[in-house]
């Protein structure tokens, strides 16, 4: 499966180019995350994945959820299908650059950021940076994930999330900080004062992470 997506391009690219994967939320779009662009690393390639299924008001989803069934929130085989093919997606792109050195980073809101969680703890060789915005891991996505903390190490985590999310609640949110201290994993956790989106503190705290 071929997903769409956008891309910025700096001005020089070499092997160890870094590149930033943004994967957005459920009824959203490719435009959403890039926004971040102006206030992002210059040098990074940025790719901003739009997921494949439609959804009503012109929005797209990695997969279905269902509000009224917190024991199967997700659809699984189509998050499933989603991350397969997210990660198919990553790899011809990352051959395409020809980045044989360089650092690759994963930024998801919302369904975006369940399956960030995934990508990194199954693959997190390939991975460096990962932001994981008003989300949580679910639990489905983390069969078979790493737990060998020399694996591990090098992954740096940013998790956020507002106190007055009505879409994800924060105590799912919390499970990140659970599943990552647990396998000694390098993370920052935070709440702010905001809904399930991203208000002006938790954005400046952001890119305070992507600039380190």
């Amino acid at each position: 499966m071929n997903l769409d997506y956008i891309v910025r391009e700096p001005e020089n690219i070499s092997s160890n180019t870094p590149i930033l994967f943004m994967l957005h939320g459920y009824g959203s779009n490719e435009q959403d995350l890039f926004s971040f662009r102006e206030t992002l690393p210059a040098d990074w390639i940025l790719v901003s994945f739009r997921a494949p299924r439609e959804t009503q008001f012109e929005g797209y989803s990695w997969f279905d959820i269902d509000f009224n069934n917190p024991e199967n929130f997700i659809d699984t085989d189509q998050a499933k299908e989603s991350l397969n093919a997210v990660l198919e997606n990553i790899l011809k792109i990352v051959n395409k650059y020809g980045l044989t050195e360089s650092k690759t980073h994963l930024c998801g809101f919302s369904q975006g950021g369940i399956l960030c969680y995934s990508l990194a703890l199954k693959y997190p060789e390939m991975f460096n940076y990962v932001a994981c915005l008003s989300s949580f891991p679910e639990e489905k996505l983390l069969d078979n994930i790493v737990k060998d903390k020399k694996k591990l190490e090098h992954l740096r985590f940013f998790v956020s999330h507002g106190s007055d999310d009505a879409v994800i609640p924060l105590e799912w949110g919390r499970k990140a900080a659970d599943l990552l201290y647990d396998l000694s994993c390098y993370f920052t956790f935070r709440e702010y004062m905001s809904g399930h989106g991203v208000n002006q503190k938790n954005y400046m705290d952001l890119m305070e992470f992507f600039s380190k």
